[in-house]
This record gives C-alpha cells, structure tokens and sequence, in this order.
C-alpha cells in the first residue's frame, strides 16, 4: 500500500461530492456521513487510484480482497447504529477504511484480519495516533475475539456462509451483529439482536456481493 498522504482541496471537493451521492441513494444517518467527510479514503488505496478514489465503488488492495464500496460501508455502518464508546468486534480489516469510519464514531473497535500480508500493513497505519481506540488483531473471524468480550456489536465484511455461532455467543444481549449470509454471487445483508434468551431476533434488508468469509489464518 503506497497511500497518498496529502489531503487537498480537490480531494476534500470529491468527498464532498461522495456524501451527496450516499445521501441520494438513501444513506440518513448523519453521524455515518460525518464520520465519512472526515476520513480521506485515498490514503487507504495505493496512489494509482488516487484520482478515483471517491467513486462509489470497490478496489482491489491485494490478495484477493476489496476496500469496499462507500455505500456499503455507509449502510453497513447504518444498519449498526454505532454509538460512542460502544464496543464493536469488525470482522475483515481489509484496507481498515471501514475501521477508520468506526473509530471516528467514537466506538471501541476490535477488527481482525486473516490475511497476513494485509495485517502487517496495519503496522504502518496513518492514523495510529489520531485513533488510539482501535485495536487490530491477526485471526481467524470465524472464532472472534473471545478475551474482549461481550461486543455491544459486530460488523461482519466479508460473506459469511452461516451465522458464526461463536460470534453469536461473544455478542451481549441486546447487541447487534450486521453481515451479509449466504454463498454464491450476492448475499442478504441481515442485521440480528441478540434477546435475552439467546435467540436471535433476524431483519433481513438489501442484496450486497461481498469476497467470501473463509475460516483459518492464511500466512
């Protein structure tokens, strides 16, 4: 990753341009949109994307993985209705462009990556300092971060085949899991509350195509 560090008026113009077009296709909570304003996505991208870097669409960052299109990201992040100093478990770091958007709502966020080569990049992280509230790990998503929990909620960024019944169990009663289920071309994006006995309570919203969500660490 070779991210473009200087933020210009240009750039910032472009951004500007990004949130409109969230806000057109449906995008309503403004503290989503804020944290989106705030965050130069062109860092997160190697600097031959530069001067698309605010198109609504997803790139590729290397081994076989996508920063995602913004309006995912915003109706993802939408859908988990984040609050300050809530307790979020991120599922699939990737580019951390979706981490950074966390972080900026003021959530506490835990974000685990199986790629090795995409979590050594975490070490050169532009907003290290701006965002001590963000914590990377390198592991498998499927088994979570079991020493952090319970989640207050957990954002899945990768197509999972099935629910992840020890994502499940780390997330508190009353907490929200939002990811995209099911194998094939696209996927349902489900956001599910956990009640009190347990059970989960399901909403099912729009259709996404995300990379798939694969077990095991890759080294």
């Amino acid at each position: 990753m070779k991210p473009k560090l200087e933020d210009t008026y240009q750039h910032k113009g472009l951004r500007r341009q990004l949130i409109q077009l969230l806000r057109d296709k449906g995008i309503t909570d403004e503290a989503v949109l804020d944290a989106m304003n705030n965050i130069p996505r062109h860092f997160f991208l190697d600097s031959a994307f530069d001067k698309i870097a605010y198109e609504d669409r997803a790139f590729p960052i290397g081994e076989g993985q996508t920063i995602s299109q913004p309006y995912t990201v915003a109706y993802q992040t939408q859908l988990l209705k984040v609050s300050k100093m809530e307790k979020v478990l991120e599922i699939g770091t990737g580019s951390m462009y979706q981490s950074t958007v966390l972080a900026e709502m003021g959530a506490k966020v835990y974000t685990i990556e199986r790629q090795k080569k995409l979590y050594d990049q975490h070490s050169s992280y532009v907003f290290k300092m701006k965002y001590p509230n963000l914590k990377f790990f390198f592991g498998d998503g499927f088994e979570g971060l079991p020493a952090f929990q319970p989640y207050d909620k957990i954002l899945i960024t990768a197509a999972a085949p099935f629910i992840p019944p020890k994502l499940v169990q780390q997330l508190k009663v009353g907490g929200v899991m939002v990811l995209p289920v099911d194998e094939g071309e696209n996927q349902r994006m489900l956001r599910l509350t956990k009640l009190q006995d347990g059970s989960l309570q399901e909403e099912a919203f729009e259709e996404f195509s995300f990379v798939p969500m694969l077990t095991g660490k890759n080294r």
